[in-house]
């Protein structure tokens, strides 16, 4: 039994959801609007502030799209309504960041400069050189340009140097030693 699937969706106020034909879903609210076609065998019912999610069958394949499907939908409510934000430090001698118009300038230790085009509906701060922070409605979207970001220069385990989400922890290794 799906226990994600089968709990109920609040709506906040200023919420709202529009189920188009093939599921096809529309949240909109104080941040923006996002849409995103969801699995036509799963029923999605809304009745006032609950949004409510139910299988045809219980079938494994489809409990796992059940739990799925709910998830999706909660994301993108909770995108319209707080929105999501991913945080990242650079660490590094020489390492920053910095914006120069729609495009994220990063130095990281190489000979060149690396920039980055921001996607549509993504916003991008850099409060100090060392830090970047990727805003959205879009928990997925975020979570990839973040990803981006940090793939430029992974944090090695040697001296720390790179970029990491804010947060993480990286596991140092200790370097060789002289006999």
């Amino acid at each position: 039994m799906s226990r994600v699937g089968n709990k109920v969706i609040k709506l906040a106020e200023g919420v709202s959801v529009e189920v188009q034909p093939e599921n096809l879903v529309v949240v909109k609210g104080p941040k923006g609007e996002i849409s995103q076609k969801l699995c036509p065998e799963m029923t999605i019912t809304v009745s006032g502030t609950d949004v409510k999610i139910a299988r045809p069958s219980d079938s494994q394949e489809h409990k796992t799209l059940h739990g799925t499907t709910r998830a999706l939908l909660h994301n993108m409510v909770e995108g319209v309504t707080n929105g999501f934000v991913k945080g990242l430090e650079i660490q590094g001698t020489g390492y920053r960041a910095s914006l120069k118009g729609n495009v994220l300038v990063i130095a990281a230790g190489y000979s060149h400069l690396i920039e980055m085009e921001i996607p549509q509906g993504i916003t991008v701060e850099v409060p100090t050189q060392t830090e970047v922070v990727v805003k959205g409605i879009d928990k997925q979207a975020v979570g990839q340009f973040a990803a981006e970001i940090r793939e430029v220069r992974k944090p090695e385990p040697y001296l720390g140097k790179g970029i990491r989400y804010k947060g993480e922890i990286v596991r140092r290794k200790e370097g060789k030693k002289a006999k």
